[in-house]
Parts: structure tokens; C-alpha cells; sequence
């Protein structure tokens, strides 16, 4: 390669790096409630906790590993850490598009995968979470294949499990592929499976359980009009990506096969469960980036040229808006962060009362308090659905029980605890599934005062405590 271009791809990197850090610094004073959630278990890693064991955790491992590098962290080095995962995202996207087809192949997905994981959805795109975390392995799968390397391709498969358990179905995506290779693909999945198993001890019940039930348990009434709504949403944002991807998905080339597998698999990954999240299309993102690729490298007519720059300016508008707006407090921008900013009062009074080594439980799904209070935790359960048997997404508005008997059986150990201080983060919003509605729990909370209120948050201390002051 010569000297200019080793400048070229050195100035295309570092473009890249910038656009992506540039964007989440936009966000580096606000915690966005899916990353809260893998922050808070990081942090009680960090306390020595371990996952699973000794912590209730209903995601795979990686969704609290990710964070352990910034030391559970908010602000500037949570940033960075997202751009760099961002960035690995970019560069498996290069090195697989240029084994599939060439090196301005590689180029044209990488800029693509920045562009999209730059202009998305906030709330999705800055967090951590495992429907991004899902991206490198898709990515590094496919590359391993495409490379003839297909027992690394059955482990990364199966590496996927540590960041989503809808890995699952790499197995029977590379299988199809690659049929004469399928000796080989299950000899790398079989070993790499078993090792993630062995690295996720204990995480059966609160992950494979209680997620097939979320995946049972519907959130919309209409869920198929629902679902078409959002996928249709998605693909007007994605629309660029989506016309370049045509020609590659319709022609007969050696890679064709490929990448319909993929965007079948993928699409089946994004209705599993029928709850369409914006998160949930980022598996979406890897195949048709890929398949984007040989029509975004080639020539093309100044029309077509305009037409490419008017479909991508349409997320760029809408979303980088959204990002400047967050870092400059906007109210508009801050709708979707009014829990988080409810949150830092919270923190403030707990921060006045706390002392040193003193302890917090939160009662509901507030884990951002959890980061922001900078308290260790007291108990095994960061959250209250496996306490009152509601999942997440519902338990706002909500009060039907999922688990009755895990709920009761975590509410008597939950009991065994002493934190200094209760956090109720749920019963303001949702008074029938407020930590004093449970029977079972009011001798032990009798131990407890209301010492301060926000509008979202009702906080306990240990009247032990308060006696000591």
C-alpha cells in the first residue's frame, strides 16, 4: 500500500472515531435507562458481587461486562467507551464486506455503519445494550465464514449468547449457508457454547426463564399492526441503506444466499418476542449494511448521487437534532429523559443523609439511581420485577403479575436485608404496585421512615440510622 493510501485510510478512521465520539459526547451529561440497567450490575461487580450468584440479572453477562472498563462510570469515559465500541462495530463492518466483495466494499459499510449507529434513536443507540451488543458477533460470524474459516464462525456464533440470547439462531443461519461446512461450524459452536455456559454460571432462571416469558408475555393489543408500523417507521429512516441493499439481495452473485439468510434471520430476531423496540432493529442493521455495500462503492449518476444524499439527510436531521438538543437541555429533547432528571433529585437526598458504606435498594426499575447515587447495593435485586412478578415494560401502568411464586420468594429474601436506605421509584407512578401495598413486606419496612419525596420517588431510611445522627 502506499504511502497515500495508508494517509487516506488513517484520515477515514479517524473521521469516523470523531463523528461517533462527537455524537455521544452530546450525551455525556444524561444516563439513559438501558444503560443504567448493565451500569448498575457493573458497578456491584466492581463491589464484588457476583453475577447471577449473588445478583439478580435477567440479561446475558456481556450487558454488565461492557461497562466494567469505565469502571461503571457516567459521563466522559461512558462516552468513549461507546464510540470505541461503535468503532470495532465499523471496522468488523469493513473487514467483512471486504472479504465478501473488496476493499472499496469495505470502505463504503464501514461509512454506513457509522452514519446509522451516529443517527438513530437516542435512546437505543447511546446505551450499551444487548441488541447492539449483538452487532460485532453478527458481524465477526459472517466474516469468519466468508474467510473459510468456519469453526471460528460457529464460535463467534455462540460468543453471541454472552451478549443475547437470539444468538441462538446463528447456528441455523451459518448452517444454511454453509451445509458442506457443518461439521466444522457445530465442532466451533459446541466447545464455545460450553464455555459461555461455564462463564454465565447461574443464569438460567433469571435469563433463559424469565425471558421466555417476557417473550410470551405481549405488550400491544394489535401486535402484527404494531409491528408493521414500526418496521415501516424504521425503513423510512433507513432508506438509503435499504435501496442499496436491492440489487445485491435480487441479483444472482456468490453471496446472494448469504445475505437473504441474514435478513431473514434478522427480521425474525426483530418480531421475537413482538414488543418492536427501536433497539431491536439494530440486528437488522449488520446484513443490510453488508448487502449496501457493492451499491454504495460503484459509480453512480449525479441523480442518484442526490437522491443517496437526500434519504440519509433525512435521519441525519431528525436525529442529530435530537442530539444537540440533549446536550444543550433542551425541554423538547429532555420528554424521554424526565424520569432521569427526577432521578438526579433523588440522588441529591440521598447525598445529604448518606454516609460512608451506607447502603440502597430501589424498589421499581430506576437503575439509574443506582449509578447516580453512588451508594452499594444491599441486596440481590437491582430492580423490583422479580419482587412483584411485573415486567418492565408495563409495570408503569400495569399490575399484572408474571411470576406470582418467584415474586413471593424473592420478597421473603429480600427481606433478609438491611440497606440504609429504600428508594421508591415505582409506587408514585403506580400506587397498587408501591413497596407498601405488599403485605409481606410491611414488618420488615416498619424498620423504615419516609425521609424525603420527589415527584417520583418516595426514600426510606433505617430509623436505626437516623437515631445514630
Amino acid at each position: 500500500m502506499t504511502r497515500n493510501g495508508t494517509r487516506s485510510q488513517a484520515g477515514f478512521w479517524a473521521a469516523c472515531f470523531t463523528l461517533l465520539l462527537a455524537v455521544r459526547l452530546c450525551h455525556v451529561n444524561v444516563l439513559w435507562v438501558d444503560e443504567a440497567y448493565g451500569m448498575a450490575a457493573a458497578r456491584r461487580i466492581l463491589e464484588g458481587t457476583p453475577l447471577y450468584r449473588g445478583l439478580w440479572f435477567d440479561k446475558p453477562p456481556l450487558y454488565a461486562w461492557i461497562y466494567l472498563p469505565c469502571g461503571g462510570l457516567d459521563g466522559w469515559p461512558l462516552r468513549l467507551l461507546g464510540a470505541v465500541f461503535a468503532l470495532l462495530c465499523c471496522w468488523l463492518a469493513a473487514r467483512a464486506a471486504e472479504t465478501m466483495f473488496d476493499r472499496r466494499e469495505g470502505f463504503a459499510a464501514a461509512a454506513l455503519m457509522a452514519f446509522f449507529l451516529c443517527f438513530d434513536h437516542p435512546s437505543g443507540l447511546i446505551s450499551l445494550a444487548p441488541d447492539q451488543l449483538l452487532i460485532p458477533f453478527s458481524l465477526g460470524m459472517v466474516w469468519a465464514a466468508a474467510a473459510g474459516q468456519p469453526m471460528l464462525a460457529g464460535a463467534l456464533a455462540a460468543a453471541g449468547l454472552l451478549a443475547n440470547g437470539k444468538a441462538l439462531l446463528f447456528l441455523p443461519l451459518l448452517l444454511a449457508w454453509r451445509p458442506r461446512e457443518a461439521a466444522r461450524i457445530v465442532a466451533g459452536f459446541a466447545p464455545a457454547a460450553a464455555a459461555v455456559w461455564i462463564s454465565a454460571a447461574g443464569w438460567w432462571e433469571p435469563v433463559w426463564r424469565w425471558g421466555a416469558m417476557y417473550s410470551r408475555e405481549g405488550l400491544f393489543a394489535n401486535p402484527v399492526k404494531e409491528g408493521v408500523m414500526r418496521t415501516l417507521n424504521w425503513g423510512g429512516f433507513h432508506l438509503a441503506v435499504l435501496a442499496l441493499a436491492v440489487p445485491a439481495v435480487v441479483r444472482k452473485h456468490k453471496h446472494q444466499r448469504l445475505l437473504v439468510l441474514w435478513l431473514g434471520v434478522s427480521l425474525i430476531i426483530v418480531i421475537t418476542g413482538f414488543r418492536f423496540f427501536p433497539r431491536y432493529y439494530f440486528q437488522l442493521l449488520p446484513a443490510c449494511v453488508l448487502a449496501a455495500a457493492p451499491a454504495a462503492a460503484a459509480p453512480r449518476q449525479r441523480w442518484a448521487t442526490l437522491l443517496l444524499a437526500a434519504a440519509l439527510a433525512v435521519p441525519a436531521i431528525r436525529f442529530g437534532g435530537r442530539h444537540v438538543a440533549t446536550l444543550r437541555n433542551d425541554p423538547a429533547a429532555m420528554r424521554d429523559l424526565a424520569l432521569y432528571e427526577d432521578a438526579k433529585q433523588a440522588a441529591k437526598a440521598l447525598a445529604l443523609r448518606s454516609r460512608l458504606h451506607e447502603t440502597l435498594f430501589v424498589w421499581g426499575y430506576r437503575p439509574e439511581l443506582n449509578v447516580i447515587s453512588y451508594l452499594p447495593g444491599a441486596s440481590r435485586f437491582l430492580d423490583s420485577q422479580p419482587l412483584t412478578g411485573v415486567i418492565a415494560d408495563r409495570h408503569l401502568t400495569s399490575t399484572q403479575v408474571s411470576a406470582p411464586e418467584l415474586a413471593a420468594r424473592s420478597r421473603r429474601e429480600l427481606t433478609q436485608s438491611r440497606p440504609t436506605f429504600i428508594a421508591d421509584g415505582l409506587g408514585p407512578m403506580n400506587p397498587a404496585l408501591a413497596i407498601t401495598q405488599y403485605p409481606d413486606l410491611r414488618q420488615w419496612l416498619s424498620a423504615y421512615a419516609v425521609v424525603a419525596r420527589t415527584d417520583t420517588f418516595r426514600i426510606y431510611q433505617l430509623r436505626s440510622t437516623m437515631t445514630a445522627d
